[in-house]
């Protein structure tokens, strides 16, 4: 029927991923809801993980990169005394051992796990090898040697320590894996540590104050709603507009008639404060984003990635 067509859909959206399905899963289910031609997700969640799952559709996907580069947030439930083969609760009980670690102890891994350090991912990870993700070697029982990564943990704040479980809010640089974040810090402290709950509260400027829910979006698709193709205006009014995961970048605004050209891929003279930085182009009658652009030491404003479509 002709309301099963795919559309083309072009904005931003940030779901709440549901904790038990992958993040593809998630974003399929969201392709589903709008009948969107093309979508793309920022940021891979674990299953087991849940929170801030970025969804860039049609045009936005262009922009996603930018996105993808920034500090997340985080707050993480651990289990202290059980190392597993997935560095999480999903998977297999490797080892136990006793919990014997002092505050005073507590207190230096905190310290050595703030700041710039490295990292090897778990095997379990979704990095891949010849093309092929990490994980599914893993499950075969292969182990591939890794890169060490170094990354940034700008916070590493303890909420509570009882019994065996510890809570920490971690505000962390891109590339972060906090299963392995957790595993190396219960090898610290001699006791081993999993993952039992972890939840991504910020990306970039994001919180979670605008997240929506899959539950929620399907209360739009009632069989009146979708004969009246009502549901989807709906749908698409929750959209943030295509630039949203640049919009940390400063705006330009040219004329009409310097427009036609920027979108011709040519350079345009402009006289500005900002140097050496990409810019968001805007037409200045209609405030419609055109894309980004880069302006150097010069007074030129060069194309630099361009939407294909030109809607407010």
């Amino acid at each position: 029927m002709f309301f099963y067509k795919k559309r083309n859909v072009n904005g931003f959206l940030l779901i709440d991923k549901p904790k038990g399905i992958s993040s593809n899963n998630t974003l399929q289910q969201i392709k589903t809801i709008f009948r969107a031609k093309k979508a793309g997700y920022v940021g891979t969640l674990d299953p087991l993980a849940t929170g801030i799952l970025p969804i860039c559709f049609g045009e936005s996907t262009k922009f996603s990169d930018y996105l993808n580069n920034s500090d997340k947030e985080y707050y993480v439930i651990a289990k202290l005394g059980e190392s597993t083969s997935t560095f999480d609760s999903d998977g297999v009980i490797i080892k136990k051992r006793i919990i014997s670690f002092k505050s005073i102890q507590l207190d230096n891994a905190l310290k050595k796990f703030t700041g710039v350090i490295n990292q090897v991912p778990s095997m379990y990870s979704a990095i891949k090898h010849n093309g092929i993700p990490l994980y599914r070697y893993a499950r075969q029982g292969i182990t591939l040697s890794r890169q060490i990564r170094y990354i940034t943990i700008y916070k590493l704040e303890l909420i509570k320590f009882q019994g065996d479980f510890i809570e920490f809010n971690i505000h962390c640089s891109k590339g972060t894996y906090i299963r392995t974040l957790i595993h190396d810090l219960g090898e610290y402290l001699g006791c081993g540590a999993h993952v039992v709950s972890l939840r991504r509260t910020q990306v970039g400027i994001f919180t979670s104050s605008k997240l929506v829910t899959i539950s929620y979006l399907n209360t739009f698709l009632n069989k009146e709603n979708i004969k009246k193709l009502i549901c989807f205006k709906e749908l698409d009014s929750l959209l943030m507009p295509i630039d949203t995961p640049v919009n940390f970048l400063p705006k330009i605004y040219i004329s009409k008639s310097q427009s036609c050209n920027f979108k011709l891929g040519q350079k345009i003279i402009l006289k500005s404060n900002i140097k050496n930085s990409l810019v968001r182009v805007l037409e200045k009658e209609k405030k419609i984003f055109l894309g980004l652009g880069k302006i150097n030491t010069e007074d030129v404003l060069n194309p630099y990635r361009l939407v294909s479509i030109f809607t407010n």
